[in-house]
Formats: structure tokens, C-alpha cells, sequence
């Protein structure tokens, strides 16, 4: 049997993740999930491909808003109410409408990156849809990188977990949804599943960065679990664990709610040996 593990929200893109019992799926993902983002002064998006110091903000969901932490400078708390100044941003290849926060707020992470950074918020009204190669047109998403839901199942950690010296911890991997039973990396295959009287469709394996070297903890650097990954999860030069999921309605999802697959993929791209 699959059962739902855990459940994760990162409300700010590329900051800490937040773990929860229950998660509100909305047109765009999880409720909260990458809503705000950081830029730089050019409007651009932060990871922490370029700031693995990122990792080292950690993020509180209260009422009305987010309590931040960071080790040195302290802790602030972002209210949910956003500006109604606005600004064009771009994420990847994708510029959307954002609004502005706060300048107090900017001026906490400014002093933490050392650069001109500002916090923005995907207001309704922006609807940054996914690369429509893979999903249907229509399908909206938030400031994540691609797609509204990322799953990994527990049983592929645990097969990598076994071919390295030291284990890692599910949040190298930043998904929103963990589940256990079933073979590892048994999700690459699901076309149509169901859990909580939703469906759910499996649209493209998450190809893996340098982020998944980032000590979440540290913010250090290594070379694991890309050294190793790349020796038996690569596919056309890309390094694969995990799969992006898109949905067709929104409701609740509850850690300990059982996964039905009603459909599995057939087609090469999923097929990695």
C-alpha cells in the first residue's frame, strides 16, 4: 500500500521548507507554496544554484503570515498583505506580474545577501502556465520552477541512501509530496493517480541541480547525491529522481491518505535504466 509521508510548502521560493500534516491544493499548487520569490535589482530570480546561503533562512506559517529566521540576522515576521506596487519579474525563461512587499523586509535579505534584493508576491491575477510540451494548456503555476507538485517516494531515497558513504535526508530534494510502499523510484511510471478523491497526472521526471548538493542544514556544498545518481539515474545527459505532477481539481491532501494508480507511463522518456 502507498501512503502519503509527508507533505512539504516552501512558501518563498528557494527558502526553507515548511512540513505539514495537511496541504490546501489550489489552481497552482499547495496553498502558499513558492508565492513570493526573491529578486535581484534587475528583477531576476534567486536560487540557490548562484546563494546556497538561501537554505539557511528558515520559514514559520502563522496566522496572517510567515515568521523567518536566519542565523545571524535574527528573525522577521511577512505579513500575507502584499503592496499593490507592481513589477515585471522573471523566472527561468517565464516574466510574470509580481507585487512588491515590503521595503523593510527587503532591506532584512539585502543585508543578508549583501546585494540589492527585493521579495515579491504572485497575486491572482498572474497565471504563469507550465511548459505546455508536457501539460495541457491551461495549467497554471506558481514561482516554482515548473510544474505545481513535485513527489518523490520514499523507497528511492532509501535505494540511494544504500550506495553512499553518508545518508541524506528527503530535503536535498525539496518535494512536496513523499510517499511509502511500493519499489524505488516506482513513481517515474505513474501517468494517473489518485489520493484523496483527487487526480493527479505524472508529466515529466524532475531532472536534478547542483541544489541537491546543498546541505539544507549548512548551506555547504559536496558532491553527493549528483556523483552517485549520475552513474544509474541518467537519461540524455540529464540526472533524474523524482517525478513533477499537474492536477485537475483542488481539495485536501493529508499525510497517511492512500495513493490509487489508475494509469502507468509507457513511453521512452520515463523509462530510465
Amino acid at each position: 500500500m502507498r501512503l502519503v509521508s509527508e507533505l512539504y510548502i516552501y512558501p518563498i521560493k528557494s527558502l526553507g521548507g515548511v512540513p505539514v500534516a495537511t496541504a490546501e491544493v489550489t489552481s497552482r499548487g499547495f496553498r502558499y507554496d513558492r508565492r513570493w520569490m526573491l529578486v535581484d535589482e534587475h528583477y531576476q530570480f534567486l536560487t540557490q544554484r548562484k546563494f546556497p546561503q538561501m537554505a539557511l533562512i528558515k520559514v514559520q506559517i502563522e496566522d496572517g503570515g510567515l515568521l523567518l529566521t536566519h542565523p545571524t540576522n535574527g528573525t522577521i515576521r511577512m505579513p500575507f498583505k502584499s503592496s499593490a506596487d507592481e513589477r515585471e519579474v522573471t523566472v527561468w525563461d517565464d516574466t510574470c506580474t509580481g507585487l512588491l512587499v515590503n521595503r523593510e523586509l527587503d532591506d532584512w535579505f539585502s543585508d543578508i545577501f549583501q546585494i540589492s534584493v527585493k521579495l515579491v508576491y504572485m497575486p491572482e491575477s498572474t497565471r504563469r502556465q507550465v511548459d505546455q510540451r508536457y501539460a495541457p494548456n491551461g495549467i497554471i503555476t506558481s514561482f516554482a520552477d515548473a510544474y505545481p507538485f513535485l513527489m518523490i517516494g520514499q523507497s528511492s531515497l532509501d535505494d540511494l541512501n544504500k550506495r553512499l558513504e553518508s545518508p541524506l535526508s528527503m530535503d536535498r530534494f525539496r518535494p512536496n509530496i513523499v510517499f511509502t510502499g511500493g519499489k524505488p523510484f516506482e513513481e517515474d511510471l505513474m501517468k494517473h493517480i489518485r489520493f484523496s478523491d483527487m487526480d493527479f497526472y505524472g508529466v515529466k521526471l524532475c531532472a536534478r541541480c547542483v541544489v541537491t548538493t546543498i546541505d539544507q542544514q549548512t548551506a555547504q556544498r559536496g558532491k553527493e547525491p549528483l556523483k552517485t545518481l549520475s552513474s544509474y539515474r541518467s537519461k540524455n545527459n540529464k540526472i533524474l529522481f523524482g517525478q513533477n505532477l499537474i492536477h485537475a481539481k483542488t481539495g485536501l491532501i493529508r499525510v497517511g491518505d492512500t495513493i490509487e494508480v489508475l494509469d502507468s507511463h509507457t513511453e521512452e522518456r520515463f523509462i530510465v535504466s
